[in-house]
């Protein structure tokens, strides 16, 4: 690794370390065709807010600073908040800074950080040398997280909505604490979706991308229960805002998060959210859809792939100790 290289840990970071980390994921993005962060990890390092989360810099001291300030090769977002399943990180480093070593130091300083000495590690797309460098040094993998993809311009089937189901918009000012009481009883086996807290929720339809019409609830007719939901999201286009190069692609429309509540009983309810949310996306010119799911989780898997979805790219997750 290269001497001249500093490593700084940070609670929080200043708007121009956020503007710095934030273009390096950009050029990173550009250069490898997939998001070095998830949006967790985005999120949180845009607005702070969060004591269980560590920053990590990778400085080169050697390198002309531009009005004074530093130049970050490299970053790790380290995210302690899970004492079951342990400390969790996501990293980048800059292409024009690779093969230099930073990358074993972040994940060492991850390492560090970590109570217990436990660390899961992400490698977000099968290209990524995220997943190289944590097999060199020790992990292994234990979670794959399937990205698919399927035209809009495929006909999609008819809506068929269950007997004795309304569906509707989300409507935050009455919805918000039954929304997180379906998500963590649909999303029980999935730690980092069933955890998420009113704060979680709150930070995602602050967003700029965040589209009310396109967030969909379904209700019992009986007695207005929430008994599933299928939030859709945009990336890409004028409208869209959220750093993640969008302006390198053609917009795309995501299956941002369908839940059906385990204990309602209702057949048929996903893939009637699933084609309303695929319908909506269609309606705004779009030309593909996308989603992300558990390999594991073959019963998803079926339901996606009977409505035209094909594998397109893999997360990996990997853990050490």
């Amino acid at each position: 690794m290269s001497a001249n290289h500093s490593f700084l840990i940070r609670e929080f970071l200043d708007p121009r370390e956020i503007a710095a980390v934030a273009n390096l994921v950009e050029v990173a993005a550009v250069a490898d065709g997939a998001r070095p962060l998830s949006e967790h990890a985005w999120l949180h390092l845009r607005h702070g807010g969060d004591s269980h989360s560590h920053h990590v810099l990778a400085i080169d001291d050697s390198a002309n600073s531009v009005e004074g300030e530093p130049t970050i090769t490299g970053y790790a977002h380290v995210d302690i908040t899970d004492t079951v399943e342990g400390a969790s990180a996501e990293l980048v480093v800059s292409p024009n800074y690779r093969n230099m070593g930073i990358g074993t130091q972040l994940v060492n300083a991850a390492i560090d950080l970590s109570p217990d000495g436990r660390l899961r590690l992400w490698a977000h797309g099968e290209t990524s040398g995220a997943q190289e460098l944590a097999r060199s040094l020790g992990f292994n993998q234990e979670r794959s997280l399937w990205q698919m993809r399927r035209s809009l311009f495929a006909p999609l089937p008819p809506v068929e909505i269950p007997e004795g189901v309304r569906i509707r918009t989300f409507d935050a000012s009455r919805d918000l604490e039954e929304w997180l009481k379906v998500n963590r009883a649909a999303f029980v086996d999935l730690p980092d979706q069933k955890s998420w807290s009113e704060h979680d929720l709150q930070l995602r339809i602050n967003e700029s991308w965040f589209r009310p019409e396109g967030f969909f609830v379904a209700e019992r007719v009986s007695d207005s229960a929430m008994v599933g939901f299928h939030w859709t999201k945009v990336h890409g286009g004028h409208d869209h805002h959220e750093h993640e190069s969008e302006h390198q692609h053609d917009p795309i429309g995501e299956i941002y998060v369908l839940a059906v509540d385990p204990d309602s009983g209702i057949r048929g309810l996903g893939r009637a959210l699933s084609i309303i949310g695929l319908t909506y996306l269609r309606s705004l010119g779009l030309t593909q859809a996308m989603l992300y799911v558990d390999e594991q989780n073959s019963r998803a898997i079926s339901l996606y792939t009977g409505l035209g979805f094909v594998h397109w790219d893999t997360d990996i997750l990997y853990r050490r100790g």
